[in-house]
């Protein structure tokens, strides 16, 4: 499950990366090139890859929680 999340936060921020570099105009060749919208876009995928890969290093699935 851990090594599934990042993955999966890889590829989200690969892809916020390729979004974020066609809306500022950087990455050619598409319909999104120069779009602000897929900047933000790319940018909020982006940062929720950042959170989902830190969460998948840091939770540690069976750990169990006592109370004091």
């Amino acid at each position: 499950m851990r090594a599934g999340a990042a993955v999966i936060a890889v590829l989200m921020l690969l892809i916020g990366g390729v979004w974020i570099g066609q809306g500022l105009g950087y990455i050619k060749g598409s319909f999104m090139t120069g779009d602000m919208h897929w900047f933000f876009i790319g940018a909020i995928l982006a940062s929720l890859g950042v959170f989902l890969g830190a969460g998948a290093v840091w939770f540690r699935p069976g750990r169990k929680k006592t109370l004091p």
